[in-house]
């Protein structure tokens, strides 16, 4: 954690640390840090139910350090929120380019060609990262909006993964093309009024992807 912490603090971030579960949610509620990284084995209160709450309650991008290497270990943190992951054992020096490239993708977003859009009860801000359905914010996940936005800039248009990849995380994302079935899915949760019968985000057999600007149901 030490080495962690002086390698972050060398590169110019503030560090505060948290050794348990209640001592993370506790700081994260009164410190409202730029970025989580958290460690899933956590005393009191583990990673994963970390990650869940603070989810509940911030959009705060969030780095999992994680001794588990399958694939579907990696998909349960990101299914609760989780922004991106690095699997133990890792260098400091990876972690820091992990914590740099999370930020910008968070503080940058997608360059939008329109501001705001409209389609039905959704509602996008593109420059201040807003969502909201029928008057209500939607609270996604950075990496949840820039999917977003990355479908609703060009709606009908389909995006295979590895498109949805390059266009709205770049080419330095480390993940794999599941990572967007998992983000899609809570995408989903968050601006359906029924996940199964999307109005907004359309699954193609066998491509990907597509925004459906809401106008059918199937």
């Amino acid at each position: 954690m030490e080495l962690i912490r002086l390698y972050l603090e060398n590169n110019g971030y503030r560090v505060i640390a948290a050794y348990s579960g209640d001592d993370a949610l506790e700081l994260a509620r009164s410190e409202r840090p730029d970025l989580i990284v958290l460690d899933l084995m956590l005393p009191e209160i583990n990673g994963l139910e970390v990650c869940r709450i603070l989810r509940s309650e911030s959009d705060v991008p969030i780095i999992m350090l994680t001794a588990k290497t399958t694939e579907r270990d990696k998909l349960i943190g990101l299914d609760l929120g989780a922004d991106d992951y690095v699997t133990k054992p890792f260098s400091p020096k990876e972690l820091v380019a992990r914590v740099r490239a999370v930020l910008r993708r968070a503080q940058e977003g997608p360059r939008p060609t329109q501001r705001q859009a409209t389609f039905g009860e959704l509602h996008i801000d593109f420059l201040r990262h807003e969502v909201s359905v029928a008057g209500k914010n939607a609270n996604l996940t950075p990496a949840e909006f820039r999917l977003l936005a990355a479908l609703a800039g060009e709606p009908g248009m389909v995006f295979t993964r590895a498109q949805l990849i390059d266009t709205a995380f770049g080419y330095q994302f480390d993940g794999f093309e599941r990572t967007i079935d998992v983000h899609i899915a809570n995408l989903r949760k968050k601006i359906e009024s029924d996940p199964k019968r999307t109005r907004y985000v359309k699954s193609i057999y066998g491509v990907g992807y597509k925004f459906a600007e809401g106008e059918d149901v199937s």
